[in-house]
Parts: C-alpha cells; structure tokens; sequence
C-alpha cells in the first residue's frame, strides 16, 4: 500500500484531534470510525486502557502533538494489520468533490452526535432503527441526479471521510430507486433519511432492505433549505 493515502489522512485525523475544542471527543470519534477498542489502541501504544479512556472523556489534560501523533499512527496500523480496509475507503474519497445539483451538503463533525440530534434538524421521523444510534457527519444528496449520473463505484465518493453518518436523499417519491442503489454499496451508513415523502408513501419493501443492510431508516418532509441550514450548524 502507498504510504501517500496513510500519510494523507494520518495528517487530517492528527489536525482534526489538535484543533479540535474537545480533542477528547474528536480522538474517540475516530477510534470508533476505525472500529477500534480501547483495550487494543493501549495494547498498541503500550499502556492502560484508562489512559486512553482519561483522554477520551477530558479526565487527562489534553494530549500533545507528540501524544496525537502516536495514537494516529497506531490506528492506522491497526487497520493495516486488518489489511488496509479503511485507509483504501478514506484514499477513494479523499479528494472527492461533488457538482452543487448532486450533493447539496457534506460535512465532516468534530465529535460524534447522537442520531436522535440528527432527526431533530431534520424533523424526520424514524421508521426502522439500525445498528448504530450516532453519526459523525452528513452528507445530503439529489437522489435522481445522483443515481442518473453516478456509476456505483462512485457512490463511495458520498461517504466523505466516514461511513459513520447520515446520508439524506433528497428529491425522493417513495425511495425505492435510493435504497436498492445502496445495495451495492458496502459498508453502508449508519441512518439514510428520505427527504419528500410522509411515512404512508413509503416504498414496502424499504424496511426490509434497512433492516438487511442494518441502517436506521428516516423520512422527512420538512423545508429543505430550513432543514440544510439547521444541520449546517451541528454538532
């Protein structure tokens, strides 16, 4: 594997945790997104597991550079001893960028929320929960124009630099052509929220494919611009 995709994102994550107003909750927002406990980063950087967990939740003063670049670099080997899974998704996306009429928003947060925050911006309505009750970002897409003009590798593009969030679909009638369209997508996000429709006019078998693929599942028929600008301000 190229060390030019690692060192690229070993630099976002590393500026992320620095810069962040909560380093402790930015930190852990990435070991989730890579799947990692705690027990194996402090295996990995050789010391407890409450160490790590006193930087998470702001009981140790907040880790230096040095400290940041360590743990960086522990997570990234990790997944490379995993075989390279997340580092390939970041190295697809990593320059992705979208035309105004296909996504209309893509954020990145700087700790994770609780879905339940996300809904409320988006004053959507939950059909199925899924595996997963937080988002780290979102993105918001014109779902015709997106599946018109995005061949299926290219959905990847949509996760942004986390599977970890919501993605919206806007412009939807009964979100049938979104979902099975996710289909070919894997991983898959953690909440898909169709934007358009009331929970009636939903497609029958939505729940069945959310419920397979093991996202939560949310429609919404809100203003869209109120709806972008309050989720433009979140965490």
């Amino acid at each position: 594997m190229s060390d030019e995709p690692r060192d690229d994102l070993a630099r976002r994550i590393a500026g992320e945790i620095t810069l962040s107003s909560n380093p402790g909750a930015t930190l852990r927002k990435w070991r989730t997104d890579f799947d990692v406990s705690q027990t194996e980063l402090a295996e990995r950087l050789g010391v407890s597991s409450s160490v790590i967990s006193d930087y998470e939740s702001g009981r140790r003063e907040s880790p230096g550079i040095g400290v940041v670049s360590r743990i960086v670099r522990a997570l990234l080997d990790i997944d490379e001893s995993r075989g390279g899974g997340r580092i390939r998704q970041y190295a697809r996306v990593i320059s992705a960028g979208f035309e105004s009429d296909i996504v209309h928003d893509l954020r990145e947060y700087p700790t994770s929320i609780p879905l339940s925050r996300f809904y409320e911006a988006m004053e959507a309505t939950e059909i199925i929960s899924g595996e997963h009750d937080h988002v780290s970002g979102h993105t918001v897409i014109n779902s015709i124009e997106a599946i018109t003009r995005l061949p299926s590798e290219e959905f990847y593009r949509l996760y942004g630099q986390s599977t970890n969030r919501a993605l919206v679909f806007t412009d939807v009638t009964r979100g049938e052509s979104p979902l099975v369209a996710l289909r070919v997508v894997n991983p898959t996000p953690n909440a898909v929220v169709l934007h358009g429709l009331d929970p009636e006019d939903l497609w029958e078998y939505a729940t069945e494919l959310a419920k397979i693929d093991g996202f939560a599942l949310a429609v919404s028929n809100c203003d869209l611009d109120t709806a972008l600008a309050e989720i433009r301000e979140l965490p």
